[in-house]
């Protein structure tokens, strides 16, 4: 039998995303520095360093402490990407559909 792959991505709840990064704070209030508090946090509640480091570099920009796309203008942007493929979509249907009435309108056509 062969290899089953496994899901590239795991959605974890919101509850844990919040509790990991309180704990995070937490860590690194108490020790001083933020050197080994992610690995710690992260081993703890048994989720990826790097995915638990993904979060808290998020909340810093989100929360305006390090520079980068919120999520809330991430959101927006990809909503806005997604309306305008449907834009670009309905645009196309209406040029195609205009040469055609404009074919069976001319008089020079033959049909």
């Amino acid at each position: 039998m062969g290899v089953i792959p496994l899901p590239a991505h795991k959605k974890y709840a919101t509850d844990l995303r919040q509790e990991a990064v309180r704990r995070v704070h937490d860590e690194r209030s108490r020790n001083g520095t933020s050197y080994g508090s992610i690995s710690k946090v992260a081993r703890d509640l048994g989720i990826g360093r790097e995915t638990l480091r993904q979060w808290m570099r998020q909340v810093e920009i989100d929360s305006g402490i390090r520079p980068g796309t919120t999520s809330a203008d991430a959101q927006r942007i990809s909503e806005l990407e997604k309306r305008l493929t449907e834009l670009e979509r309905a645009n196309r249907i209406l040029l195609d559909a205009g040469g055609f009435v404009a074919r069976e309108l001319d008089p020079r056509s033959a049909r």
